[in-house]
């Protein structure tokens, strides 16, 4: 059997060659030919090693094909799914400015109609005119004026809604106990703050609708203040919407802020602060106190912003509920009327960081509460102007009858603040307003609670509520040495001029 070369396909010579030039066997060796039988053994590995390598290679040919396909397809879909979406897009907007159109062509078609309807009307009245005769021209031009004037006229469409309760609250029959009840104040205390506020809620009728009576727009926002109702439910009781509602609470606030707290909130003048020291003394026997402090807090939603700052631990803790909150700090007369507010500091800050906040800590650093005192709670430091009771353990017989008396005044305070949040509910569960409108609500409150406190405007039993508002120790508790030995001073006179009490024995 005979073997050459010329046998092989083109791919084996070459590689063939190749193999024979590496190992020197192209000179040295006999062709193929020559020695057949001898090297046959050789030639058989070769072409063995050749067929792996051709193998290997189409395989590699074929892995690159089937990669490009894929690839290929890769793309296909790509450019199908851009031209798809792209599709859309057009018909959208292609269907927009259809839309579009066909607003734009309703809205001449009604123009048109207007027009040719008041041409028509005008037409009539020329053609009664002419047909009248002259001892009868002023009838014809009057009518020709109320023809004119009942002409269509441009109304926005509003959706109906019953009004029929707040139609019967506000009829004259209806009776004091139960107006009293659903607004916390009497029908005349109501009408007071309707008489105060109209220059600045009340509004006129347009062409598009019929303006909201001062009387609905002040008992929206107070009924509002006193329930606590969500906004949906004022709405139907109202028979007014839902942003309707909300917007007339805000004005309203806004209106009691602006109008009606420079004249029933305010630091008393020099004459009342004398009768004011004369009442707390007479409740404690301690002398030139012209106010009783407390700071409570109001719940909130978790804010989206400074979340930690107004995070309340304290009511976290007692609750088990993650609780949120911003503070009222309040000073009140012995009639429990609020002289000064200091509202909106995050419900992390404890009380005394509040007063340094506090316009009355700038009024007192100005001079104007020397030789007075501001009795506050434990929470408080001592300071020149605050009194608060001692604190330290193991007191003497002298500073339990001092912290006693200064408790009852302290008590003036905290019942004021019970009554505030007792009668105006809103301010007891967490409220849907945004926290920068929530300062605005909360002295709107305050103000409410006064005009009610001065006019004796009593709060139902069962409204009044025990205040959860957790003390928190100053960091620096005494910060005026004279206030010290001044405090020192009053609890011996409290003791030995029999002021003080004894039930700190008991």
């Amino acid at each position: 059997m005979k073997s050459d070369v010329s046998d092989l396909p083109g791919e084996y010579s070459y590689y063939f060659n190749l193999l024979q030039e590496t190992f020197g066997q192209m000179n040295d060796v006999p062709r193929v030919d020559e020695e057949e039988e001898k090297h046959g053994v050789k030639t058989k590995g070769l072409k063995e090693i050749l067929t792996s390598l051709l193998l290997i290679e189409e395989q590699e040919k074929s892995e690159k094909i089937e990669w490009d396909k894929q690839q290929e397809e890769d793309k296909m879909m790509i450019e199908a799914n851009h031209k798809k979406k792209t599709k859309a897009m057009l018909d959208f907007r292609s269907e927009c400015q259809e839309y579009d159109d066909v607003i734009d062509e309703s809205s001449r078609v009604r123009k048109r109609k207007s027009r040719a309807a008041t041409n028509a009307a005008v037409a009539s009245v020329v053609v009664a005119g002419d047909l009248q005769s002259n001892s009868n021209q002023k009838t014809s031009v009057a009518a020709g004026a109320a023809v004119t004037t009942a002409g269509p006229q441009r109304r926005l469409w509003v959706k109906s809604r019953s009004k029929d309760w707040w139609d019967k609250c506000n009829s004259p029959e209806f009776p004091e106990d139960e107006f009293r009840k659903a607004f916390r104040m009497g029908k005349d205390t109501f009408e007071l703050i309707c008489n105060e506020l109209t220059s600045v809620v009340a509004k006129e009728n347009t062409m598009l609708r019929d303006a909201v009576p001062v009387r609905q727009r002040v008992a929206v926002c107070i009924w509002r203040l006193a329930t606590g109702e969500p906004l949906r439910l004022v709405s139907r009781r109202f028979g007014l919407g839902i942003s309707t509602c909300h917007k007339l609470v805000l004005e309203v606030c806004s209106a009691i802020k602006n109008v009606l707290m420079p004249k029933y909130l305010q630091w008393p003048d020099d004459d009342s602060i004398r009768t004011i020291k004369n009442e707390f003394s007479s409740i404690s026997g301690i002398p030139n106190v012209v106010g009783s402090m407390y700071t409570t807090h109001i719940p909130i939603i978790a804010p989206k912003i400074s979340v930690a700052a107004y995070f309340n631990k304290r009511h976290t803790e007692r609750n088990q509920k993650t609780s949120y909150s911003i503070t009222v700090q309040g000073v009140v007369d012995p009639r429990g009327i609020f002289t000064d507010v200091c509202i909106g500091w995050p419900g992390s800050m404890p009380d005394d960081q509040v007063l340094e906040k506090s316009a009355l800590h700038q009024r007192a650093n100005g001079g104007l509460l020397k030789d007075v005192w501001i009795v506050g709670s434990s929470g408080y430091p001592l300071m020149d102007w605050v009194l608060v009771p001692y604190t330290q353990p193991h007191l003497t017989w002298t500073q339990h009858a001092f912290n006693e008396k200064i408790g009852e005044i302290q008590r003036v305070a905290k019942d004021a603040f019970a009554r505030l949040k007792g009668r105006w509910s809103c301010l007891q569960k967490r409220t849907e307003v945004k926290l920068q409108d929530l300062p605005v609500v909360l002295g709107a409150c305050c103000v409410l609670h006064n005009i009610c406190e001065m006019r004796n405007e009593e709060v139902f039993p069962e409204l009044m509520i025990e205040l959860m508002d957790d003390e928190m120790m100053p960091e620096i508790g005494l910060r005026s040495s004279m206030a010290m030995k001044t405090r020192d001073s009053i609890a011996h006179n409290l003791l030995h001029h029999n002021h003080a009490g004894t039930s700190f024995l008991s």
